[in-house]
């Protein structure tokens, strides 16, 4: 088959590399290079210990208090409130203990294969070393502090995630930057991270183009059908572009592509911030997850990434670069002693359904479209699973994690 691929993010490129290695002819369609958006500036954790939904039991009473702080956790802009309240509330509806139980071990059936997923599509592309595998430490500045999170932990460890509490002499021992903030930690030893995310994308993407694969630069604006197939997918400039097969995984762009084919999915963006400290002299051997500080740490071949937050303002709207500058100081309160002289900051568009869990299937309405998108904080983590799952059903095949949980039809 000829299969168009729309988005060159980690799915769209994973999804590629896998549709190749089953003999699949792919062009690529988007109007920004690979490795862009979310991709660019991810935190690069790859986890299989991330299963947990955004939306937790009890969170409902935070959420109030966090939309009054323009510079929170969570935050919506006044002008798109009205707008993102049905999303909101559905968001808060899956967060019961039955329901975080019930995705959290979808997810960790979708995540739990990163590494098998992930490993043949680099060696193929000569891209091992952009991934390590040094383990994720989650650290509390106090052991009865970290009891306010011990459900979720306790969760994970029930769906086999290996989680190991560390002391703070250990956990002083294993990062002596950590000195003096923290004192308990949970030590995820399957965990690792990328180097750079964008690389990571931009080497596999090299290599589907070496093994033949194209790439158009234009907007995906509509779709030629007959009967049930989609034939072609028009192009902004008023071309259309045959095709076999249509795969969309255009992150946050995604639902108005769905909506083209008469399938309404509640996708929405939730705009996440990072800064980059280039000039660090920190020594971190594990990706760190500050969790009262809500921020990931990932110390990366550019420098010291801090990512965190979610603000609510649509595709449109400019960036509130405040938020990064909270990060930057939260980053310069975990660590006293960073040289934070040569930073740059960014916003992107992660893509998220209410319930935290991405759309893995066929489009409802047609017979050769498959949908991957959705997978908000995940989409690292769960880029390559979702690539080999979606070749899977493009073949017909059994495939190898459940997908019902991530049915487009749920919704």
């Amino acid at each position: 088959m000829h299969v168009v691929v729309i988005g060159t993010g980690i799915v769209g490129v994973c999804t590629a590399a896998w549709l190749q290695r089953d003999g699949h002819q792919v062009t690529f369609l988007d109007p920004r290079e690979a490795g862009e958006a979310c991709s660019f500036g991810n935190a690069g954790s790859l986890s299989p210990s991330a299963c947990l939904p955004v939306g937790m039991p009890g969170m409902w009473k935070k959420v109030p208090g966090w939309l009054l702080d323009p510079l929170g956790p969570l935050t919506v802009r006044g002008t798109y409130l009205p707008a993102a309240m049905p999303w909101l509330l559905r968001f808060l509806r899956h967060s019961s203990p039955a329901e975080v139980v019930r995705i959290a071990t979808a997810m960790r059936n979708l995540l739990a294969p990163i590494f098998d997923n992930y490993g043949p599509l680099l060696a193929h592309a000569n891209a091992q070393g952009l991934v390590r595998r040094s383990g994720c430490l989650y650290v509390y500045s106090g052991r009865e502090i970290a009891r306010q999170w011990q459900w979720g932990m306790d969760l994970r460890r029930r769906l086999g995630v290996e989680m190991r509490d560390v002391a703070q002499d250990e956990l002083e021992t294993l990062e002596p930057d950590l000195r003096g903030k923290f004192r308990f930690g949970i030590l995820a030893p399957e965990n690792g991270s990328t180097l750079d995310p964008s690389e990571l994308v931009k080497a596999l993407y090299a290599q589907c183009i070496r093994d033949g694969a194209s790439k158009v630069s234009d907007l995906a604006t509509g779709f030629v059908r007959r009967g049930d197939t989609v034939t072609g997918v028009r192009l902004a400039e008023g071309d259309v572009l045959d095709c076999d097969g249509v795969v969309i995984a255009a992150g946050a762009w995604s639902g108005s592509l769905t909506r083209m084919l008469g399938t309404r999915i509640p996708l929405e963006t939730q705009r996440g911030y990072h800064v980059t400290v280039n000039s660090s002299n920190l020594q971190l051997k594990h990706t760190v997850m500050a969790v009262e500080h809500n921020m990931m740490v990932n110390p990366m071949a550019k420098g010291l990434r801090l990512a965190g937050s979610v603000e609510f303002a649509g595709l449109k709207a400019p960036p509130d670069y405040r938020r990064s500058a909270v990060l930057l100081s939260r980053g310069k309160d975990m660590f006293p002693h960073l040289d934070a002289s040569r930073s740059t900051e960014w916003m992107g568009h992660r893509p998220c359904l209410p319930d935290s869990m991405p759309v893995i299937d066929r489009a409802p309405r047609v017979s050769n479209v498959w949908l991957g998108f959705g997978h908000g904080h995940v989409g690292m983590c769960g880029g390559a699973t979702t690539g080999r799952e979606l070749a899977n059903l493009v073949a017909g095949r059994p495939t190898g994690v459940d997908l019902s949980p991530f049915s487009a039809a749920r919704f």
